[in-house]
């Protein structure tokens, strides 16, 4: 018999920990290769964890809701080979209280992070900071905010770790003495509601409503959000759609949808308005090279993700109905990689898929605009000839941008939707594909 040590294996680049979410196998379950052992989540998607090897769980190393580190061993599988394959003698299987010892140790690495149970605003580089210094919640509500409305900025939490660094003795009972005032929050986020009349059903928000929920308030709270619009003629585009759809679909194996040909809209006009494709990280704007287009989409359960398609100004037509359609079908069934949702640069959302005239799109962050597509209607309108004016029916939609107010001012806001209209006004409805 040899054991086997299930580590939790890569994700992405930027994806360092997850949550365990649940086991799908107890101890003592024979596990087949490539059979799934537990689901687990990062904070933008839920994965899978297979097994490589087949054998039985002998051990289990993290319980639900801890917070594991890439690489991590979070099981140990028994197998009937000889050699332990994947894992040098330095890494052998732990003892039970060393097994504690980790589960304690990624608990209270994790606890910096959890920043809901305060009802102060700290903006993420604030958060990363308090992480990577391992600056507790109740040390960081107790810093003294030089920023707007007392809130705590870089300088603030530099100078802190600074302090604390030079004089340990003096500034953890600063952060003590403090402390008492913190657990109210937590008490209370965690409360449950009581119906008045009885007759209401409570449900607590799942792990994802409620991280969507965050990074909507601290959206709102970061940016400055403006918004245009503007509405488009995209009759050409129906009447050309209509016409090829159905070649397109028996050459390539796609649908062929709006959402393609929206996209190419954008990436073109990013490109031509590059001052749209940035982020602002402090009093900094980070010009970024690639336009990663973030395709918002609705899950099953309610909940919303954000795929993105990377390098959009480099794909045809034929080549971004394939990456919307794959990123589509795979949010939809839940089988979205981490990867997947990293390193957008703008956002696209389709409130018209619900019937919705237009909307005003909440920025996702750290971006700087995001376009919601209207629902594309029927509509009189003046068209204008040589012969003169005349009343017609088209078909039309409206354009909702939102943009940061800090870094993109009205003239590139409406300048860069305009340009989207053009795009999609000129349509050419001789198109070939």
């Amino acid at each position: 018999m040899a054991k086997f040590e299930l580590k939790l294996p890569k994700m992405g680049e930027s994806v360092a920990e997850a949550t365990i979410t649940n086991w799908l196998k107890n101890v003592g379950d024979r596990i087949e290769a490539d059979e799934t052992v537990l689901e687990i989540a990062t904070d933008k998607v839920d994965s899978e964890v297979p097994s490589e090897v087949e054998g039985t769980l002998v051990e289990i190393l993290f319980q639900v809701d801890d917070v594991v580190q890439v690489g991590q061993t979070i099981a140990i599988i028994e197998t009937e080979g000889g050699e332990v394959a994947s894992t040098p003698a330095a890494t052998a299987t732990p003892t039970v209280a060393a097994v504690e010892q980790t589960v304690q140790v990624a608990q209270d690495v994790a606890a910096p992070v959890d920043f809901s149970a305060s009802e102060k605003f700290f903006s993420p580089l604030v958060k990363n900071i308090a992480k990577e210094e391992g600056i507790s919640l109740s040390e960081l509500e107790a810093i003294q905010g030089t920023g707007k409305e007392g809130r705590v900025t870089k300088n603030d939490i530099l100078a802190y770790v600074e302090q604390r660094g030079s004089q340990p003795q003096a500034a953890a009972p600063a952060a003590v003495a403090k402390a008492p005032a913190a657990p109210a929050p937590a008490t209370a986020t965690k409360a449950v509601p009581v119906s008045v009349n009885g007759g209401d059903e409570i449900v607590e928000m799942d792990r994802m409503r409620k991280l969507i929920s965050g990074y909507m308030v601290q959206s709102v709270q970061i940016s400055a959000h403006v918004q245009s619009f503007i509405e488009v003629d995209v009759t050409n585009i129906v009447n050309w759609r209509n016409k090829v759809k159905n070649t397109f679909e028996k050459r390539e194996g796609e649908k062929l949808t709006f959402t393609p040909i929206f996209m190419e809209a954008v990436a073109k006009a990013l490109k031509d308005f590059p001052g749209m494709n940035i982020s602002v990280d402090g009093d900094f704007i980070i010009k970024k090279k690639n336009i990663n287009l973030g395709m918002a989409a609705a899950l099953p359960n309610g909940n919303l993700i954000v795929p993105v398609i990377k390098n959009a100004d480099q794909l045809n037509l034929v080549g971004m109905a394939k990456a919307v359609n794959d990123l589509g079908n795979r949010a939809k069934a839940g089988k979205l990689k981490p990867d997947d949702t990293q390193g957008g640069t703008y956002t696209v959302t389709n409130v018209g898929t619900f019937g919705s005239v237009f909307g005003t799109p909440i920025i996702n962050q750290p971006q700087v605009g995001i376009l919601a597509l209207g629902a594309i209607r029927k509509v009189p309108a003046v068209i204008e000839t040589p012969e003169g004016d005349f009343i017609g029916i088209r078909q039309k939609m409206f354009l909702s941008h939102s943009y940061d107010h800090r870094v993109v001012d009205g003239a590139l806001g409406g300048s860069f939707v305009k340009r989207v209209a053009d795009i999609l006004e000129a349509w050419d409805i001789n198109r070939e594909i």
